[in-house]
């Protein structure tokens, strides 16, 4: 699958003066996008088709679809193409939608001309997964299983291990591998109905059978200076060959530090698609092998290259492996071969501060990658239009916080790929933090910055930010007063611009009050104060006073306090915090 980047080569195709006004857009705003021409509009496309990894034609469908037509191959190589109408009303994803990231690209053009994306993808357009986008390869009968999938057809899914796959449908069931399936959780060939299988080992496939293969092995390799990159790929293949072990599910090539920038091996990591990944000698020789060599120990430093470095991995975790190939070795190349136990998966999300489109779209991306969603439960009313069928949804209340960080915690323990969501960013006054108290190395973190309140209020007031500024929460709910009354002071004696979090509650009245008090101390009675409350949500309240004029009453939990140092000032009603640039004296 093309992942669309910076460095995606963008052909853009303009017959009209208004399509070329569109492609102008789009080239000025991608550096990586430029307008290809021809002798003939037909020429042009065809030429963007040889010579880019996507393609965005503003031309008639029809047209596009008779001049392509002829060159079509496999869509797993050709470019994807997006087709834009004469006024900019549809980017249509025509081919590539998923291998090609065609369906990526007609969102981006979509975003960019305020345009609507159409995307005609069967499995894109009922939400649910297609068996490409998983971001492991996918081998066998991958339309088939995919269009039963879509049919509520059922389908078996075998998997050899507990991988953190995202939300699939209820018409496909769990079976569990047994010794008639064999090893790898391989099903009998015979047996009707459709199967998806998670495996890395090779296995049969018929018209019914597709098999994603999960990033389960790593290869070690060890190598004298100057080996060839062919005795390195034909001893590895090799050995998987032999192993019944598919190069599909290799994770990465592993090495001594010293290998780093061995051509041979460098240049069978490029073939092969995965990342070389390299460890002091110190820290190879500190795992134990079966196979140790004095020879080896003289020459690098550790007495094991190939098999420490595949045990170790990209995580250094040589207990998660099991050493499936010994060392084999050539004249010049070794190679040893591991099986690494997968790990669940824990996303915490940041969703920002409610609107949607404040929402980052990898947060987006994380929630539809997660079987299991945990949040609060008024958070999980806002993104549940984006989970997928299947998705299981574990939502509670206020001040179940640690309730819902254990659970979260113990999905992703059990191998499941989970989102934790909260508010803002995650880790400003949220879940992050104690969830990750309780996760342990068994779990895969992955962190989703959001954008928080505060930036959200700060934008409403203007730019109360722009200089040096301390975020404070007045909840004494797990802080002592006497601690908050000490970091306040800290901050008005620093002369900060401060935000205060949870700044009142109907138990709490009288700690804003206080918190601005301090403040007063040290600031004069007509700094700026801003308050607001539901920022970018229903409700939206943007209130202006002074640190002499703010009314406490005004202020609830769902509210932002932001105070100004002594040198924000009102400027044409908004807050302003100078940065101090010398152009400005």
């Amino acid at each position: 699958m093309h992942n669309l980047t910076s460095h995606t080569r963008i052909g853009l195709v303009a017959a009209t003066a208004a399509g070329q006004r569109h492609a102008q857009t789009v080239a000025t705003a991608w550096p990586h996008a430029r307008l290809v021409e021809g002798e003939s509009v037909a020429d042009a496309l065809r030429t963007a088709w040889g010579r880019c990894d996507a393609v965005v034609a503003f031309l008639a469908t029809g047209a596009v679809v008779r001049i392509l037509a002829p060159l079509l191959g496999d869509k797993r190589t050709d470019p994807a193409v997006v087709v834009v109408d004469e006024a900019a009303r549809h980017a249509v994803a025509l081919l590539g939608g998923h291998a090609g990231g065609g369906n990526d690209l007609a969102e981006q053009v979509g975003a960019l001309l305020d345009a609507r994306p159409v995307v005609t993808t069967a499995t894109d357009a009922v939400g649910l997964p297609g068996l490409d986008t998983l971001g492991w390869p996918v081998q066998g009968a991958v339309a088939a299983v995919s269009r039963a999938i879509l049919d509520g057809e059922p389908v078996r899914l075998i998997a050899d291990a507990a991988w953190p796959l995202p939300a699939l449908p209820p018409n496909v069931q769990p079976q569990p591998a047994t010794a008639e399936s064999g090893e790898g959780g391989t099903a009998d060939a015979a047996d009707d109905g459709y199967r998806l299988l998670v495996t890395d080992r090779v296995v049969p496939l018929d018209e019914r059978t597709a098999v994603l293969r999960p990033p389960s092995l790593v290869a070690g390799v060890g190598a004298s200076r100057g080996v060839p990159a062919a005795e390195v790929a034909e001893l590895l293949h090799r050995v998987l060959a032999e192993a019944g072990l598919s190069p599909a599910s290799l994770r990465c090539l592993a090495s001594a530090d010293v290998k780093a920038d061995e051509a041979g091996i460098r240049s069978t990591a490029d073939a092969l698609g995965v990342p070389l990944v390299t460890w002091p000698a110190a820290r190879l020789a500190a795992v134990e092998v079966p196979h140790p060599s004095e020879v080896v120990r003289a020459a690098v430093g550790t007495p094991s290259v190939a098999e420490a470095a595949a045990l170790l991995g990209t995580s250094g975790r040589p207990g998660d492996a099991a050493l499936l190939v010994p060392k084999t070795a050539t004249a010049m190349a070794t190679v040893a071969v591991t099986r690494h136990a997968p790990r669940g998966r824990l996303a915490v999300v940041g969703l920002g501060p409610g609107a949607a489109d404040l929402r980052t779209p990898r947060a987006v991306a994380e929630l539809r990658r997660a079987a299991v969603v945990v949040g609060l439960d008024q958070y999980l009313d806002q993104v549940r239009d984006l989970l997928r069928p299947g998705t299981r949804v574990l939502s509670s209340g206020l001040g179940a916080e640690e309730a819902r960080a254990r659970a979260a915690v113990a999905e992703a323990a059990a191998g499941h790929a989970v989102a934790l969501v909260g508010s803002g960013d995650a880790g400003v006054y949220a879940m992050a933090s104690p969830a990750l108290e309780y996760a342990d190395e068994r779990i895969d973190v992955v962190g989703v910055p959001g954008v928080t309140a505060a930036l959200a209020a700060g934008a409403l007031l203007g730019a109360p930010l722009g200089h040096d500024h301390a975020y404070l929460s007045l909840s004494d709910l797990h802080t002592p007063w006497e601690v908050i009354e000490r970091r306040v002071t800290a901050a008005a004696e620093g002369d900060f611009v401060t935000l205060f979090y949870n700044p009142r509650s109907r138990n709490r009245d009288w700690q804003l009050g206080a918190a601005l008090t301090i403040l007063g101390k040290h600031r004069p009675p007509d700094t700026p104060v801003g308050v607001v409350r539901n920022a970018s949500r229903p409700g939206e309240r943007v209130h202006l006073a002074t640190l002499a004029t703010l009314d406490p009453a005004v202020v609830d939990m769902y509210s932002v306090v932001v105070v100004g140092s002594s040198d924000t000032r009102l400027v044409a009603g908004r807050m302003v915090t100078p940065r101090g640039y010398r152009w400005r004296s």
